[in-house]
Protein backbone atom coordinates (compact mmCIF):
# COMPACT_ATOMS: atom_id res chain seq x y z
CA UNK A 1 0.00 0.00 0.00
CA UNK A 2 1.52 3.36 -1.01
CA UNK A 3 0.94 6.96 -0.34
CA UNK A 4 1.18 10.21 -1.69
CA UNK A 5 2.80 13.34 -0.15
CA UNK A 6 0.90 16.03 0.18
CA UNK A 7 2.24 19.63 0.17
CA UNK A 8 -0.89 21.71 1.05
CA UNK A 9 -0.02 20.07 4.45
CA UNK A 10 3.75 20.19 4.63
CA UNK A 11 4.84 16.49 4.38
CA UNK A 12 8.06 15.70 4.78
CA UNK A 13 8.51 12.59 5.81
CA UNK A 14 11.44 11.72 8.35
CA UNK A 15 13.30 8.51 6.32
CA UNK A 16 17.11 8.24 8.04
CA UNK A 17 16.11 5.29 11.00
CA UNK A 18 18.90 6.85 13.20
CA UNK A 19 16.92 10.05 13.46
CA UNK A 20 14.38 8.29 14.63
CA UNK A 21 16.03 5.87 17.04
CA UNK A 22 18.29 9.24 19.00
CA UNK A 23 14.55 10.96 19.27
CA UNK A 24 13.01 7.85 20.87
CA UNK A 25 16.08 7.86 22.86
CA UNK A 26 15.46 10.88 24.13
CA UNK A 27 12.02 10.93 24.59
CA UNK A 28 12.50 7.48 26.94
CA UNK A 29 14.98 9.88 29.32
CA UNK A 30 11.82 10.34 30.52
CA UNK A 31 9.06 8.75 32.63
CA UNK A 32 5.76 8.55 30.82
CA UNK A 33 2.59 6.67 31.01
CA UNK A 34 0.69 7.95 27.92
CA UNK A 35 2.14 9.49 24.74
CA UNK A 36 0.28 11.24 22.05
CA UNK A 37 2.36 11.19 18.58
CA UNK A 38 1.20 14.28 16.71
CA UNK A 39 1.16 14.27 12.76
CA UNK A 40 2.40 10.35 11.80
CA UNK A 41 2.57 10.84 8.50
CA UNK A 42 4.20 7.15 6.95
CA UNK A 43 4.86 6.07 10.26
CA UNK A 44 8.69 6.21 10.26
CA UNK A 45 8.67 7.41 14.00
CA UNK A 46 5.79 5.55 15.09
CA UNK A 47 7.26 2.22 14.36
CA UNK A 48 9.56 2.76 17.13
CA UNK A 49 7.34 4.75 19.39
CA UNK A 50 5.18 1.49 19.22
CA UNK A 51 8.30 -0.57 20.43
CA UNK A 52 7.83 1.27 23.99
CA UNK A 53 6.99 -0.87 26.67
CA UNK A 54 3.72 -0.59 29.00
CA UNK A 55 2.63 2.69 27.11
CA UNK A 56 -1.15 4.20 26.16
CA UNK A 57 0.07 4.75 22.87
CA UNK A 58 -2.61 7.14 20.23
CA UNK A 59 -1.25 8.86 17.26
CA UNK A 60 -3.06 12.12 15.74
CA UNK A 61 -3.40 12.60 11.62
CA UNK A 62 -5.64 14.80 9.86
CA UNK A 63 -4.97 13.24 5.96
CA UNK A 64 -7.28 10.46 5.31
CA UNK A 65 -4.77 8.78 3.08
CA UNK A 66 -2.12 8.42 6.12
CA UNK A 67 -4.59 7.32 8.21
CA UNK A 68 -5.64 4.55 6.37
CA UNK A 69 -1.64 3.42 5.43
CA UNK A 70 -0.94 3.21 8.94
CA UNK A 71 -3.85 1.47 9.64
CA UNK A 72 -2.81 -1.08 7.44
CA UNK A 73 0.44 -1.24 8.03
CA UNK A 74 0.62 -0.92 12.12
CA UNK A 75 -3.30 -3.33 12.05
CA UNK A 76 -2.60 -2.36 16.27
CA UNK A 77 -3.60 1.78 15.30
CA UNK A 78 -6.77 0.70 14.26
CA UNK A 79 -8.38 1.88 17.66
CA UNK A 80 -5.11 4.05 18.47
CA UNK A 81 -5.88 6.73 15.50
CA UNK A 82 -7.75 9.72 16.11
CA UNK A 83 -8.66 10.78 12.43
CA UNK A 84 -8.78 15.14 13.17
CA UNK A 85 -7.00 18.08 13.17
CA UNK A 86 -4.65 18.73 15.85
CA UNK A 87 -4.80 22.57 16.09
CA UNK A 88 -8.86 21.66 16.81
CA UNK A 89 -8.84 18.21 18.45
CA UNK A 90 -9.80 17.62 22.34
CA UNK A 91 -7.50 16.56 24.70
CA UNK A 92 -7.05 12.65 23.86
CA UNK A 93 -6.43 11.50 27.53
CA UNK A 94 -8.16 12.75 30.94
CA UNK A 95 -4.48 12.23 32.48
CA UNK A 96 -1.24 13.87 31.58
CA UNK A 97 0.50 12.68 28.74
CA UNK A 98 3.69 13.30 26.76
CA UNK A 99 3.80 14.17 23.12
CA UNK A 100 6.49 13.56 20.17
CA UNK A 101 6.60 14.64 16.88
CA UNK A 102 7.92 15.34 13.50
CA UNK A 103 5.76 18.32 13.21
CA UNK A 104 4.41 19.85 10.13
CA UNK A 105 6.22 23.22 9.53
CA UNK A 106 3.67 25.14 8.47
CA UNK A 107 2.19 24.71 11.63
CA UNK A 108 4.33 24.51 14.01
CA UNK A 109 4.18 27.43 15.79
CA UNK A 110 0.15 26.55 16.45
CA UNK A 111 1.43 23.68 18.14
CA UNK A 112 3.58 24.85 20.61
CA UNK A 113 0.80 27.33 21.30
CA UNK A 114 -1.67 24.07 21.87
CA UNK A 115 0.76 22.34 23.56
CA UNK A 116 1.11 25.53 26.12
CA UNK A 117 -3.05 25.63 26.40
CA UNK A 118 -2.56 21.99 27.93
CA UNK A 119 0.58 22.58 29.67
CA UNK A 120 -1.24 20.96 32.66
CA UNK A 121 -1.49 17.77 31.01
CA UNK A 122 1.95 17.72 29.36
CA UNK A 123 5.38 17.53 31.18
CA UNK A 124 7.30 16.69 28.57
CA UNK A 125 7.61 17.16 24.58
CA UNK A 126 10.17 16.21 22.21
CA UNK A 127 9.06 17.51 18.21
CA UNK A 128 11.49 18.35 15.34
CA UNK A 129 10.77 22.04 14.00
CA UNK A 130 12.25 23.74 10.93
CA UNK A 131 16.00 24.56 12.79
CA UNK A 132 15.51 28.12 12.66
CA UNK A 133 12.02 28.05 14.59
CA UNK A 134 13.80 25.50 17.21
CA UNK A 135 16.66 27.69 17.90
CA UNK A 136 13.98 30.59 18.03
CA UNK A 137 12.20 28.66 21.09
CA UNK A 138 15.56 27.74 22.36
CA UNK A 139 17.09 31.03 22.56
CA UNK A 140 17.77 33.91 25.59
CA UNK A 141 17.67 37.05 26.15
CA UNK A 142 19.45 39.35 23.90
CA UNK A 143 19.60 37.39 21.00
CA UNK A 144 17.88 38.11 17.74
CA UNK A 145 16.12 35.59 17.49
CA UNK A 146 14.74 35.61 21.11
CA UNK A 147 11.00 36.53 20.82
CA UNK A 148 7.48 35.45 21.68
CA UNK A 149 7.98 31.97 21.43
CA UNK A 150 10.97 31.71 23.61
CA UNK A 151 9.19 33.44 26.35
CA UNK A 152 6.40 31.76 26.38
CA UNK A 153 7.60 28.58 26.17
CA UNK A 154 10.27 29.03 28.66
CA UNK A 155 8.07 30.57 30.84
CA UNK A 156 6.81 26.89 31.08
CA UNK A 157 9.07 24.55 30.30
CA UNK A 158 13.27 24.02 30.08
CA UNK A 159 14.31 24.22 26.56
CA UNK A 160 16.86 21.69 25.36
CA UNK A 161 18.34 22.04 21.97
CA UNK A 162 18.90 18.06 21.20
CA UNK A 163 20.23 18.04 17.74
CA UNK A 164 20.26 19.42 13.97
CA UNK A 165 18.75 17.04 11.39
CA UNK A 166 19.53 17.40 7.79
CA UNK A 167 17.36 17.95 4.53
CA UNK A 168 18.88 14.35 3.26
CA UNK A 169 17.12 12.86 6.17
CA UNK A 170 13.88 13.51 4.36
CA UNK A 171 11.60 12.76 1.60
CA UNK A 172 11.53 14.88 -0.23
CA UNK A 173 13.86 17.08 0.88
CA UNK A 174 12.52 20.49 2.88
CA UNK A 175 14.85 23.25 1.79
CA UNK A 176 16.09 24.20 5.36
CA UNK A 177 17.75 22.24 8.09
CA UNK A 178 15.54 20.82 10.84
CA UNK A 179 16.14 20.55 14.61
CA UNK A 180 14.77 18.25 17.55
CA UNK A 181 14.00 20.05 20.86
CA UNK A 182 13.09 18.78 23.95
CA UNK A 183 10.61 20.65 26.57
CA UNK A 184 10.27 19.78 29.84
CA UNK A 185 8.23 21.13 31.99
CA UNK A 186 9.32 22.97 34.82
CA UNK A 187 8.36 22.07 38.79
CA UNK A 188 7.76 25.95 39.42
CA UNK A 189 4.94 28.13 38.22
CA UNK A 190 6.04 31.23 36.88
CA UNK A 191 4.18 34.14 38.94
CA UNK A 192 2.29 36.69 37.10
CA UNK A 193 -0.85 38.53 38.38
CA UNK A 194 -2.81 36.36 35.55
CA UNK A 195 -1.50 35.07 32.18
CA UNK A 196 -4.14 36.70 30.19
CA UNK A 197 -1.92 39.23 30.82
CA UNK A 198 1.53 37.62 31.13
CA UNK A 199 0.76 36.81 27.54
CA UNK A 200 -0.90 40.34 26.38
CA UNK A 201 2.65 41.56 27.34
CA UNK A 202 4.60 39.73 26.04
CA UNK A 203 2.86 39.79 22.22
CA UNK A 204 2.70 43.43 22.73
CA UNK A 205 6.04 43.83 23.53
CA UNK A 206 7.32 41.78 20.49
CA UNK A 207 5.03 42.97 18.15
CA UNK A 208 7.40 46.42 17.73
CA UNK A 209 10.40 44.75 19.05
CA UNK A 210 12.54 47.84 17.54
CA UNK A 211 10.93 50.20 19.53
CA UNK A 212 12.07 51.04 23.06
CA UNK A 213 9.49 48.70 25.57
CA UNK A 214 8.12 52.29 26.77
CA UNK A 215 6.65 53.17 23.07
CA UNK A 216 6.30 49.43 22.33
CA UNK A 217 3.70 48.95 25.63
CA UNK A 218 2.51 52.38 26.31
CA UNK A 219 -1.25 51.50 26.17
CA UNK A 220 -1.06 48.78 29.32
CA UNK A 221 1.11 50.85 31.79
CA UNK A 222 0.13 54.41 33.77
CA UNK A 223 2.62 57.09 32.22
CA UNK A 224 3.84 57.11 35.41
CA UNK A 225 4.52 53.39 35.84
CA UNK A 226 6.20 53.89 32.22
CA UNK A 227 8.75 56.27 33.73
CA UNK A 228 10.84 53.25 35.05
CA UNK A 229 14.18 52.68 33.73
CA UNK A 230 13.28 49.05 32.57
CA UNK A 231 10.50 50.54 29.91
CA UNK A 232 14.57 52.03 28.15
CA UNK A 233 15.13 48.56 27.42
CA UNK A 234 13.58 46.76 24.00
CA UNK A 235 11.71 44.00 24.51
CA UNK A 236 14.53 41.35 23.51
CA UNK A 237 17.01 42.29 26.35
CA UNK A 238 14.11 41.59 28.77
CA UNK A 239 14.74 38.21 30.97
CA UNK A 240 10.85 35.96 31.50
CA UNK A 241 11.23 37.46 34.85
CA UNK A 242 11.00 41.36 34.24
CA UNK A 243 7.94 40.33 32.16
CA UNK A 244 6.40 38.31 34.70
CA UNK A 245 7.23 40.90 37.54
CA UNK A 246 5.45 43.90 35.06
CA UNK A 247 2.45 42.26 34.59
CA UNK A 248 1.55 43.23 38.40
CA UNK A 249 2.19 46.80 37.48
CA UNK A 250 -0.16 46.49 34.28
CA UNK A 251 -3.05 48.41 34.17
CA UNK A 252 -6.36 45.95 34.39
Amino acid sequence: MQYTLKKSLGQHFLKDENICRKIVAALQQEKFERLLEVGPGGGALTKYLLQIPNIDFKAIELDDEKVQYLKHVYPVLQERIIHEDFLEAGRPFDESFTIAGNFPYNISTQILFKILEWKEYVPAMIGMFQKEVAQRIASGPGSKVYGILSVLVQAYYKVEYLFDVPQDCFNPPPKVMSGVIKLVRKNEALYVKSERQFFLLVKTAFNQRRKMLRNAVRPLFSEETLKDEIFNKRAEQLRIQDFAELTFRMGS
